[in-house]
């Protein structure tokens, strides 16, 4: 199994990024993906996830609203728009299935002005 995520970046108090997570070495259609993260000093923590068609999302209280997780199982690819961001969003931003399966080596997200 492996993830490659990327999309992340510096972004000011209010911008948008969109990440992304190539993911491979499994049957990515059959299986939820999850997006990740973990802030400065803390444990990583479960942000949204995706069923394996898109139909049921769910998201962290933290960023309801705010994110949107997608996927396009063609490309073995899950997303995530990131809007409206905040310094606390600041972290470094994981896809898997399962804590269980692994992680990539994440992409860093800065807020910031």
């Amino acid at each position: 199994v492996q993830y490659v995520e990327s999309g992340g970046g510096l972004v000011q108090p209010g911008g948008s990024l969109k990440l992304s997570c190539a993911a491979s070495g499994f049957a990515f259609s059959s299986y939820a993906m999850r997006w990740y993260r973990q802030c400065p000093g803390k444990e990583r923590e479960w942000v949204a996830t995706i069923t394996t068609g898109g139909r049921s999302i769910t998201y962290a209280d933290s960023v309801k609203g705010r994110f949107t997780i997608s996927r396009d199982n063609a490309k073995n690819t899950v997303y995530l728009q990131m809007n409206s961001l905040k310094p606390e969003d600041l972290a470094v931003y994981y896809c898997s299935v399962l804590p269980e399966w692994g992680w990539g080596q994440g992409t860093q997200v800065t807020v910031s002005s």
